[in-house]
């Protein structure tokens, strides 16, 4: 185990006879001293490391993609809402070091663990990429590293999946290295938060395992939120989601509802959040999409089983929510009947691919499965979206190319779907020109007027 210790700042007695090994790490953190490590460079790791490196961290940058590494050390960013100059800058000054070798663990006082977390079949947890890296961290384990998991999973996995992969190690838990669990809470463009700004929950395996990750965050977040145990902050993430999962799906079944009412959802919820107290408004749409909340309930469903618990809420606001890429092309096929046309042939123009407004992630983007249900049903689909110049999915058979947003475009479409109501879309001009809009999304509200060719989906 010698090379457990070879680590460049070694935590030596000669520092100080008298100070512990959590000792000596916060104190590193304090002055900011310690190396970081950040162990995937997606959305939620590539923000994170930027925040360490911002405040004065050397910060390590790792992924076993060689785009991301390339990319990041010429400067450039991949994702939207990261300006390339501040990455640039970062690298530039050192403070961000990207590199694929993991190896590089052995120079980091803390390494944080930003992988995916995605389902498996039959929607189990898929937990390989946080196995492989862990592997990883455990290859390179030496005394005084922090090891923080932040992908959201079921509760119990920090303990019983991480924790026993460095059963062997020959060090002690809480006393020569520490192991926490801190949920990412990234909102990619959201301007109003950014992860500074975001409150972090924090839990440690052991106490001295939370003191010393409450010290790591405390260095760049405004408020860290400790909690008693990696399990409740595992809980935690997965309740803020199950929130929302379960909420939308609420207003999705409600929405199909009022559709055969002959009632506005929208003008609905809008009254209905004028009630100062006791309501929060969420809004229909096409689907849910992003990593995380289409996803990560079911990791809790998955969980609940061993407790022989079945989550009915979580199973079926699923149900409602993955069935609403059917509802919109159903509604779709409904609209060209009317104009005494079919699906079958029929030109399709889909407005917006990302998941959410103005960002380019297409994660579990509804617009997926609507394209791939259209074109199974034989229809000739195209997309527009500013943000995704090209489409590449598995959920795909072949790539595509956004088309400009022309007059002629939008009136060679038999129908206009808006799936994403991207802010710099003028939905005005959309209404003007299209023989059929299906807004999935109200977007076209502020222009609307009685006889206008408008489906509310």
């Amino acid at each position: 185990m010698s090379e457990a210790f070879d680590h460049s700042h070694a935590y030596q007695e000669s520092t100080s006879v008298s100070m512990t090994i959590a000792e000596q790490l916060e104190r590193r953190l304090s002055d900011h001293s310690a190396v970081i490590g950040v162990l995937g460079m997606g959305y939620a790791g590539l923000p994170l490391a930027c925040r360490f490196a911002e405040a004065g961290f050397t910060t390590v940058g790792l992924d076993i993609d060689a785009f991301k590494i390339r990319a990041l050390a010429e400067g450039k960013s991949y994702i939207g809402h990261i300006p390339a100059e501040l990455i640039s800058r970062l690298v530039t000054a050192g403070k961000l070091q990207p590199s694929d070798d993991m190896a590089r663990v052995r120079d980091c006082d803390v390494a944080i663990m930003c992988v995916p977390t995605p389902l498996g079949e039959g929607s189990t947890p898929n937990l390989e990429y946080v196995t492989a890296t862990s592997h990883s961290v455990r290859q390179h384990l030496h005394q005084g590293l922090l090891v923080v998991l932040e992908s959201t999973t079921y509760p119990g996995t920090t303990e019983e999946v991480v924790l026993p992969m460095f059963s062997d190690c020959g060090l002690q838990l809480g006393v020569d290295y520490f192991m926490a669990y801190s949920p990412e809470r990234e909102d990619p463009g959201n301007a109003s938060f950014r992860t500074q700004t975001i409150p972090k929950i924090v839990g440690g395996v052991t106490p001295a395992c939370l003191k010393v990750a409450c010290k790591a965050y405390g260095q760049v977040v405004d408020k860290v939120v400790p909690v008693s145990s990696a399990r409740v902050a595992e809980a935690a993430k997965l309740l803020e989601n199950i929130y929302r999962c379960v909420n939308i799906a609420m207003i999705n079944e409600l929405k199909l509802l009022f559709e055969r009412m002959e009632i506005d959802a929208w003008e609905v919820i809008n009254a209905a959040a004028t009630k100062p107290f006791g309501f929060t408004p969420f809004y229909p749409g096409p689907g849910l999409g992003g990593h995380c909340i289409p996803i990560d309930p079911f990791y809790l469903t998955w969980k609940a089983r061993q407790y022989n618990f079945s989550t009915r809420f979580i199973q079926l606001a699923g149900e409602i929510n993955t069935a609403m890429p059917d509802h919109i092309v159903e509604q779709v096929a409904h609209g060209l009947n009317r104009k005494g046309r079919a699906l079958n042939g029929a030109k399709i123009l889909i407005l917006g691919v990302a998941y959410k407004r103005d960002i380019e992630d297409i994660r579990e983007s509804p617009a997926l499965s609507i394209i791939r249900i259209l074109e199974e049903k034989l229809a000739l689909v195209r997309y527009h979206d500013p943000h995704v110049p090209v489409l590449r999915s598995r959920h795909l058979e072949r790539e595509m190319r956004s088309v400009e947003l022309t007059r002629e475009a939008i009136d060679s479409a038999d129908a206009a779907i808006i799936v994403t109501d991207h802010s710099d879309v003028d939905y005005g001009f959309v209404l003007r020109h299209a023989q059929l809009v299906i807004d999935t999304r109200n977007a076209t509200a502020p222009y609307r007027k009685v006889g206008d060719p408008v489906l509310l989906a």
